[in-house]
């Protein structure tokens, strides 16, 4: 079992930047990728960022890249999302999640976090 939390989130002005945090703790976090998530009320679930664990490559949305950043440091347990020139439509949940190998389909995450959220006002 890996156990995740989130934290970080908040409410910002548009152009303001945020980092979230997610700490890991039960299996051995740096076998894990950990990727982010975001659902929007009334929206689907969607794939932020993800980062992989062998190689620590990192994998962005087209509606985010260059604006967010996604790092980890297996040390600490913690895998973090960077958040820059935000914008009113970023507003949502954000939540963690872990899996051996970095997919953009929500479904086949194995541990989630428990969400934090982030508004943007415009």
């Amino acid at each position: 079992q890996v156990q995740l939390v989130e934290s970080g989130g908040g409410l910002v002005q548009a152009g303001g930047s945020l980092r979230l945090s997610c700490v890991a703790s039960g299996r051995t976090f740096s076998n894990y990728g950990v990727a982010w998530f975001r659902q929007a009320p009334g929206k689907e679930r969607e794939f932020v960022a993800g980062i992989g664990w062998i190689s620590e490559s990192s994998y962005y949305a087209t509606s985010v890249q260059g604006r967010f950043r996604i790092s980890r440091d297996n040390a600490n347990n913690t895998t973090y999302l960077q958040m820059n020139s935000l914008k009113p439509e970023d507003t949502a949940v954000y939540y963690c999640a872990a899996r051996q190998l970095i997919v953009r389909e929500h479904e086949k995450y194995d541990y989630w976090g428990q969400g934090t959220q982030v508004t943007v006002s415009s």
